[in-house]
């Protein structure tokens, strides 16, 4: 499942014109970068939800192979509710989840997930990152980590911060009554269960939420090739 949906009003008048999906970074658009790393585990389908200035994103990926959409075109879902209105397109779970206003560097984020992931003992796997190194990211972490990689709420103690990337299992979500709700909903009930976890990213990551996470970005892509 790939995160489109967002109106990107923190971009500005970037968003004025095109979704913030669209938007370029080192000349290409944030989702081409996303779609990179879900090549590296080479997926059966993606689904892509949509809703603001959906047909500019439709018309850039047409003619793409095992990608299709959840159009969110009269009401926007949020991370939870885009999720259960597109498995029936992605079937059963677990799923993979990535957001599409980032970029990468390393490791492909979902490869390192996919060699982790024990659906014995997990229900949500999570890629993460100190909070000072997670490149636009503003906060003092999301998430605390055991030595065993189990994570539970911060809650303002330094930490670590969410990339963006999971995998996470649904089986939850059909007791949630509410139409719009956060994936943070599934996280909660994983973490009370002792079945959330979360891996380090092996590389660089940085937010582009912000006009000024463009050069940010280009800046971190571009040490990056010079290594």
């Amino acid at each position: 499942m790939l995160f489109a949906a967002g109106f990107g009003t923190r971009m500005g008048a970037l968003t004025a014109d095109r979704p913030k999906p669209m938007i370029e970074v080192a000349g290409r658009p944030l989702i081409d970068h996303a779609l990179d790393q879900a090549a590296a585990i080479r997926p059966r389908q993606i689904v892509i939800n949509l809703h603001y200035r959906p047909e500019m994103i439709r018309t850039h990926l047409a003619g793409r192979e095992k990608i299709a959409f959840s159009d969110e075109s009269d009401a926007i879902l949020e991370t939870g509710g885009g999720l259960r209105a597109a498995l029936p397109q992605l079937g059963p779970g677990p799923v993979y989840t990535l957001n599409s206003d980032a970029v990468w560097t390393g490791a492909p984020a979902l490869s390192q997930l996919a060699s982790r992931w024990d659906a014995s003992r997990m229900d949500a796997l999570l890629l993460v990152l100190p909070a000072e190194e997670a490149t636009g990211y503003r906060g003092t972490g999301d998430f605390v980590m055991d030595e065993d990689g189990r994570i539970v709420r911060a809650k303002g103690t330094p930490g670590y911060a969410y990339l963006g990337a999971q995998i996470l299992s649904p089986k939850h979500i059909s007791a949630i009554s509410e139409t719009v709700f956060s994936l943070n909903r599934l996280w909660d009930i994983a973490i009370a269960e002792g079945r959330a976890f979360g891996v380090v990213h092996d590389g660089g990551w940085c937010d582009v939420g912000r006009p000024e996470g463009i050069a940010e970005a280009e800046a971190l892509l571009g040490k990056a090739r010079d290594v």
